[in-house]
């Protein structure tokens, strides 16, 4: 027997053993668990994306290599945005611009008192009706006027802010804290929408999707405990957990997906091949 399937009968047989002998000393009847079995699994990241910008454009900076650790949000690439920042200056004037604003008040002050003195000398007799009328009516537009500049002023603050969020579509910025595993952007190059640029993998903890069999995997739930030895040299009897357990079975290998999850403090790269044990129900 080999060394690595000795460690393994150990795991999975002594602890039985020792359950055994705690009943005898006890006085208690024995009754044997079933046999724990490992099943063999693969690692792989527990977070994978592959980031693209969402419209073409002309990478202008490449801040990131093969390999380096990334942070939550961190710049990765970014594209020229010589264009898109003059844009932006231009739509933030247009909204801290309140000139169009200042003079519809001002206009519709002017109107409000003409229509007040119009008022008082429609009760002298001095003006006709109509006037009076037409009066009103002029302050009715220059309070529309009015809206429709503020209404104006809010709409050059949306268009700003949406200048500025492309912009921000314009940098690949990380959404996971990991490592980078691929870089095919290069400054100077022109990226079609959609091209997929750059690779970012969390390798801490991994993740193995393991082919549990249906009676173990029925007593199984998330937070359940779960051993892991790598196949290989490395550590054995890692305490892991189980995070997932697939609602369906697949009849033909009568089994059910049981996602565990992996501590990886020593940096042991993904898609290696595990070992692992879940406790007697």
């Amino acid at each position: 027997m080999t060394r690595r399937r000795t460690r393994a009968f150990r795991r999975a047989v002594l602890p039985a053993v020792l359950a055994a002998a705690a009943a005898l000393a006890a006085g208690q009847d024995l009754v044997a668990p079933p046999p724990v079995q490992a099943v063999e699994a693969i690692t792989r990241p527990s977070r994978d994306v592959t980031l693209s910008f969402v419209r073409s454009g002309q990478i202008a900076r490449v801040l990131v290599e093969d390999g380096d650790p990334v942070e939550v949000d961190q710049l990765l690439i970014e594209q020229d945005l010589a264009v898109e920042e003059a844009r932006l200056a231009q739509m933030k004037a247009e909204a801290e611009d309140d000139t169009r604003v200042r003079a519809a008040e001002a206009q519709l002050a002017q109107k409000r008192v003409d229509l007040r003195k119009l008022e008082e000398a429609a009760k002298r007799g001095a003006v006709t009706a109509v006037e009076v009328e037409h009066a009103r009516l002029d302050v009715t537009i220059s309070e529309l006027s009015l809206k429709l500049a503020q209404f104006q002023r809010e709409q050059a603050g949306r268009s700003h802010e949406e200048a500025r969020l492309q912009i921000e579509r314009m940098r690949l910025k990380s959404p996971i804290a990991g490592l980078v595993q691929l870089v095919v952007a290069r400054e100077g190059q022109s990226a079609d929408a959609l091209e997929k640029l750059i690779r970012i993998v969390a390798v801490d903890p991994l993740w193995a999707d393991v082919p549990v069999p249906m009676e173990t995997a029925a007593a199984l739930k998330a937070g359940a405990p779960a051993t892991v030895s790598f196949v290989g040299p490395g550590r054995d009897g890692l305490d892991a957990k189980v995070t997932f357990v697939s609602p369906v079975a697949d009849a033909a290998s009568g089994t059910r997906l049981v996602r565990v999850e992996v501590p990886n403090g020593d940096a042991r790269p993904a898609g290696e091949r595990i070992h692992v044990w879940f406790p007697n129900p």
